[in-house]
């Protein structure tokens, strides 16, 4: 995920929720792992998490079968399928 957010900065912050997995934080150009406040929530199963950053796994269609669920900015949201 450093890789491709290298170069790159969202406009906000966007915490991928994996329950008691764990959680990872996008902010501007940062990453870090825990949770913490975040202007768009993207819960998903971990699994489901590594295979959208591998590329195994599009954004949209992964929204449309129901394996990831969005709460709060969803224009931050689309923005990141520029990042993953």
């Amino acid at each position: 995920m450093r890789e491709r957010l290298a170069g790159r900065s969202l406009d906000g912050s966007v915490k991928f929720d994996c329950g008691a997995e764990g959680a990872l934080l996008l902010s501007g150009t940062e990453i870090s792992v825990g949770d913490g406040d975040a202007d768009c929530t993207i819960a998903l199963s971990r699994d489901d998490l590594e295979a959208l950053i591998s590329g195994d796994l599009d954004p949209t269609s992964a929204f449309m079968q129901g394996k990831l669920r969005v709460d709060g900015d969803m224009a931050l949201a689309m923005q990141l399928s520029q990042v993953i």
